[in-house]
């Protein structure tokens, strides 16, 4: 289906995240922080990013506005998948550039139905 990177740095959320990636037929590429994020998403080019807020050195609102600042990645709808979701969390990952915004504990049907949307959209 889709090529999908995951940046966060907790192994435990990679790991949930990328179960139910896989079971809905997505192959899936991880980051452990923000810079990492952005060098993946400059060489792989994934469909969809899903990006965590609070990771080491450059946070998920940085990251996510250097990919929709860099003209290679502007295309990739980023999600952020955050614990960080109060009303101005949202706000403030909307105006880095993020196409949507979801709180941990994420649910599938939430995280699918999103990825579906977004990556219909790019397609």
């Amino acid at each position: 289906m889709a090529l999908i990177l995951i940046a966060d740095d907790s192994p435990t959320e990679v790991y949930v995240l990328q179960k139910m990636l896989e079971k809905n037929g997505h192959e899936v590429i991880v980051a452990t922080d923000g810079e990492q994020a952005v060098a993946m998403a400059q060489s792989q080019l994934p469909q969809l990013i899903l990006m965590d807020v609070v990771m080491p050195g450059l946070n998920g609102f940085q990251a996510t506005r250097r990919l929709t600042k860099d003209s290679a990645t502007a295309h990739i709808p980023i999600v952020i998948v955050s614990s960080k979701h109060q009303e101005t969390d949202r706000m403030w990952g909307m105006r880095q550039g993020a196409r949507g915004y979801l709180g941990k504990p994420v649910a599938e049907d939430d995280l699918i139905l999103q990825i579906n949307e977004l990556v219909e959209v790019s397609a």
